[in-house]
């Protein structure tokens, strides 16, 4: 087994299978040695987990859940997508992060923190990334939380 597909499994993580693209678009894109990762939301064995805005449909501790749901989609992308799978990632260099927000809520950082707190946990300091956290009137399918990645990859 894989050294990140280790660490998934002691944080009680199986990675799913790559959720399909929902229009006209590749989930993933490499560019020498980027590996650019479509928008990711929080789908749960093909279900949308968590839809509708913060704080007055879904709490920010549940919106955090969904960014976490979020990054494990996009890992799983990067999985299919790469030959050697999440061992050939070098860094995590960038999160979009975009939630669903109600008028005047300002909490958009706490919860992309559930995507990027996830990827230290999982990658250390090669998981630490440059972002940006941005609340938004709407989403792909009402989702709560989209995120997207972008990877350094080892040839």
């Amino acid at each position: 087994m894989s050294r990140v597909l280790e660490t998934l499994s002691s944080l009680g993580i199986e990675l799913p299978q790559a959720p399909k693209p929902v229009a006209s678009y590749v989930p993933a894109v490499r560019c020498g040695d980027l590996l650019f990762i479509s928008g990711q939301v929080p789908f749960v064995e093909g279900e949308l987990a968590f839809s509708g805005p913060v704080p007055s449909k879904i709490s920010p501790d549940q919106a955090q859940e969904a960014a976490r749901i979020c990054a494990i989609n996009a890992l799983a992308v990067a999985h299919e997508t790469l030959e050697l799978g999440l061992d050939q990632i070098e860094r995590v260099v960038r999160l979009g992060v975009f939630v669903l927000s109600d008028p005047g809520f300002g909490g958009q950082p706490q919860v992309a923190n559930g995507a990027s707190d996830l990827m230290v946990e999982i990658f250390g300091e090669a998981g630490r990334h440059a972002r940006a956290a941005v609340g938004s009137v709407g989403l792909p399918l009402s989702a709560t939380v989209e995120i997207e990645m972008v990877l350094q990859i080892r040839s």
